[in-house]
């Protein structure tokens, strides 16, 4: 989501290549070499590879103005692009940062690919078979604008698909179908908000419990949030103040995708018996899944981890558990069924 200045030159040769183009870096760069518009400038390449504008002529400069008796007009980024040329959402630049942005996110054609293959990762929606060769024809095809799209994608349509064939495009729309079942923490992650990584998406999850609340939050409620600061905050309410991502996330419900509600927030009812502990998942349970065991899990402060160790306070063991249960054994950690779990988690 980047805006990167660039300037447009008239054709130069410069060590064996001719240059047109040469990437200005950011609005920081350019005022510290004092560019304008209509500039003369010194062109090299940086490695003898890369076109860079070292510096204006300002000699030039001056002929200019003696010659029209006016200055060459500098060039202000935020200024010339308040919203991003490819989806007019707002262009944003945090105050630590050099970089320019577009809001966005989830709806700009620009950043539409990375969206949807982070959207898809394991770690976020988790839709198996949706790589990035297929993303490309996706998008390329238009048959995918934002992440809501793909719950609306027809068998006739994929299968017909470079690589595809009829097979495939059933596996791919069984495993978009089962990633409707989510966490509220996946969710978030999955939406690709700047600076909002795994553990600030579960954070927020846990803090506000539902995603009104989060849609809701205001820069104070959002530092209220366990190891969120002013730069993470201001992302998610600029993520979230932005129309047309909330017009994906409705889509995106609308599409049937829904998560597991919290019992309630830990900061209003202190679970001491969970708050802080570390839990690992082995084996099926008989009727929660392992996504929605974490998901209740960690809504009451506690924190799973794929291995079992010394620090491991309990294990939450299901039918085919395997070596995590041999090692709980071994080391004295208390094993829990799923009966067991949910006393755990309604205990005051």
């Amino acid at each position: 989501g980047a805006l990167t200045p660039v300037a447009r030159l008239a054709p130069i040769f410069v060590g064996g290549v001719t240059v047109t183009n040469a990437t200005l870096h950011n609005q920081d760069e350019i005022d510290r070499k004092d560019l304008r518009i209509g500039d003369t400038v010194i062109v090299r390449r940086a490695g003898d590879v890369i076109p860079e504008v070292l510096a204006p002529v300002v000699e030039q400069r001056l002929r200019v103005f003696q010659r029209n008796f006016f200055w060459l007009p500098r060039f202000d980024l935020l200024a010339l692009h308040p919203t991003c040329p490819e989806c007019a959402s707002r262009v944003v630049r945090a105050a630590d940062e050099a970089v320019a942005r577009c809001s966005g996110g989830l709806f700009c054609p620009a950043q539409r690919k990375q969206a949807l293959l982070h959207f898809a990762a394991r770690r976020a929606m988790d839709i198996e078979g949706l790589g990035e060769k297929l993303v490309e024809q996706l998008v390329a095809d238009e048959l995918v604008r934002t992440p809501a799209d793909l719950y609306q994608l027809e068998l006739a349509r994929l299968a017909k698909l470079e690589r595809m064939g009829e097979k495939s495009a059933q596996n791919l729309l069984l495993s978009i179908e089962k990633s409707k079942q989510t966490t509220l923490a996946r969710f978030i992650y999955a939406l690709g908000i700047r600076n909002v990584g795994e553990t600030t998406a579960k954070e927020l999850a846990r803090h506000f419990v539902s995603l009104d609340k989060i849609l809701a939050a205001d820069l104070e409620a959002l530092l209220q949030v366990a190891d969120v600061g002013p730069i993470v905050a201001q992302s998610a309410r600029d993520f979230f103040s932005e129309a047309h991502n909330r017009q994906v996330i409705q889509a995106l419900q609308n599409a049937g995708v829904t998560w597991p509600e919290a019992p309630s927030d830990p900061s209003s009812r202190p679970n001491e018996a969970v708050r802080g502990k570390t839990f690992v998942l082995t084996g099926s349970l008989p009727t929660l899944t392992r996504t929605d065991a974490q998901a209740l899990i960690e809504a009451d402060g506690g924190k799973v981890s794929g291995s079992v160790s010394k620090k491991t306070h309990y294990v939450v063991a299901g039918s085919d558990a395997g070596s995590k249960l041999e090692k709980a054994t071994e080391l004295g950690v208390t094993i829990l069924d799923e009966s067991a779990l949910n006393r755990l988690l309604a205990a005051e």
